[in-house]
């Protein structure tokens, strides 16, 4: 009899704990699920797919702003298996009221990652390139806004005749597309997207920021009367090839611009590079050079051209590649001379040691400075470009180690190594100009500080020292000291 009072009174406890207030415990086992937000538990639910159904039909809002079907579950929400005996179960709604004003909801689109490419600061630092990842709805969206993004940098009519595999053959002079890529690594995938993130739904909006680094109104400028597209583009810090991006309503740097008329002056910031190689043959003019010679019969100061020089001809092929519309190397292929030059003579005074410091020699006018290079191709000209001025002139197409000339008779004031500049020559031409040869081949300065040299004047050789991308001179003219209050020109003004 005691056996049987000690069980019964065992089988009365759980009617003791409902009368004390204790949780309610199930004799039968029940598979129930865990809802964590953030990792903090917020309770049991009876099912997983309540609480997705509930959600989705509670945010008509998400699918009509996005227009989508279906909205899911946070990303920071996770839902776990359970088997428990309690019967503390939360409803789906209560659940929903604690999260919906916590963590975002989600939508089905793509998350495409660009990978950011390293560049070299001023200082000649790496710059370490910026990864980011772009959402869209649908996939196409990116698709599109890439090609568009492309033929701002490519003219239309060509781009359309690369991809459909219709460029005309080049008969004589002429070029051809050869291949257009991405330089950045790029990799989409298909996921479930926080709604608080930045999710684009058109390729207009996805363009203008692929172009501008922003979906923000870019700045504007009112056109005054006498404004040329050029003049517009410098004095806002762009170029004409970023105006016309940025303006596709013209369609060249000759078109005109009326008083009054609104133009948009963004500066543009591509968030990936849009490479383009292009087969060029062209015909170019073959400089002649300057032969120098010395009558002691005549005093210094004595000059006079006993042979006009006269410009030769030549077929140039080569590659040409191109990044974001801007060319950055020349890749010899052939050269052909069609038509020698004739070299320039000229008698100097020898009578007096020549001129080698102070001012006072004349201003050399326009159409008298000397071309400093055996090739004509202008790679990057002088002006404003992503908001940074381009002090110079890159000239490219010539080949590494091709001769570089003195534009003009002077003293060499720098013959040095400089991070940016690479092997680089400047010279004082003695009337507050200054002119500077950069980005020389290694080994291939032939003068030195001090040395005098005339016009025409063989001193250095083309390389990609410093902070080049490719085979190339930088040549500057500069009124008063490079970089130490000189104001850099426009050297194309002076031929």
């Amino acid at each position: 009899m005691k056996r049987i009072k000690y069980l019964m009174l065992i089988l009365l406890v759980p009617t003791i704990f409902l009368t004390t207030g204790f949780t309610t415990i199930s004799l039968t086992p029940q598979t129930v699920y865990r809802v964590y937000l953030k990792g903090k538990s917020l309770g049991l639910i009876k099912s997983k797919e309540s609480l997705e159904k509930y959600i989705d039909k509670k945010q008509n809002e998400i699918k009509k702003k996005y227009n989508v079907e279906t909205v899911y579950l946070p990303e920071d929400l996770d839902i776990v298996k359970e088997i428990t005996y309690s019967e503390d179960i939360k409803t789906t709604k209560e659940i929903y009221e604690e999260i919906k004003d916590i963590s975002p909801f989600t939508i089905n689109g793509y998350a495409i990652k660009i990978r950011g490419i390293d560049t070299k600061d001023s200082t000649g630092k790496t710059v370490k390139g910026k990864n980011q990842t772009i959402y869209v709805i649908d996939k196409t969206i990116f698709d599109d806004a890439v090609e568009k993004t492309a033929k701002s940098f490519i003219p239309s009519d060509s781009y359309e005749a690369y991809a459909e595999d219709k460029q005309e053959e080049i008969e004589d002079t002429g070029s051809i597309i050869e291949k257009i890529y991405i330089e950045n690594r790029i990799t989409i995938k298909a996921q479930k997207i926080s709604v608080d993130k930045t999710i684009y739904q058109n390729e207009e909006d996805l363009t203008k920021y692929l172009l501008f680094g922003t979906t923000k109104k870019q700045a504007t400028y009112i056109v005054q009367k006498g404004d040329t597209i050029a003049d517009v583009a410098f004095n806002n810090k762009i170029s004409t090839d970023e105006f016309l991006i940025a303006n596709p309503n013209f369609s060249d740097a000759n078109g005109l611009l009326s008083p009054g008329q609104e133009v948009t002056i963004g500066i543009i910031k591509p968030q990936f590079n849009v490479v383009e190689q292009d087969y060029v043959v062209s015909r170019q003019e073959k400089n002649y050079t300057t032969e120098t010679r010395y009558d002691n019969d005549k005093f210094v100061g004595y000059s006079e051209v006993i042979q006009q020089g006269v410009k030769g001809e030549e077929k140039v092929t080569q590659i040409v590649q191109k990044v974001n519309g801007e060319a950055i190397s020349y890749t010899p292929v052939s050269r052909e001379t069609t038509k020698e030059p004739v070299n320039e003579i000229i008698v100097k005074g020898g009578k007096q040691q020549a001129y080698t410091g102070g001012y006072g020699l004349p201003v050399p006018t326009r159409g008298q400075w000397g071309w400093p290079a055996t090739c004509t191709s202008i790679s990057s000209p002088f002006g404003y470009r992503w908001g940074v001025l381009h002090d110079g002139t890159d000239i490219a197409g010539c080949g590494y180690g091709s001769n570089i000339f003195a534009a003009q008779s002077g003293t060499v004031v720098q013959s040095a190594y400089k991070y940016d500049n690479g092997q680089f020559i400047t010279i004082d031409h003695h009337n507050g100009y200054y002119s500077m040869y950069a980005h020389l081949c290694n080994g291939c300065r032939y003068v030195n500080v001090g040395d005098y040299v005339e016009k025409g004047q063989v001193i250095g050789g083309m390389g990609m020292t410093g902070a080049a991308t490719g085979v190339h001179v930088h040549f500057s003219i500069w009124y008063g000291y490079p970089y130490l209050g000189g104001r850099a020109q426009n050297a194309m003004n002076f031929y």
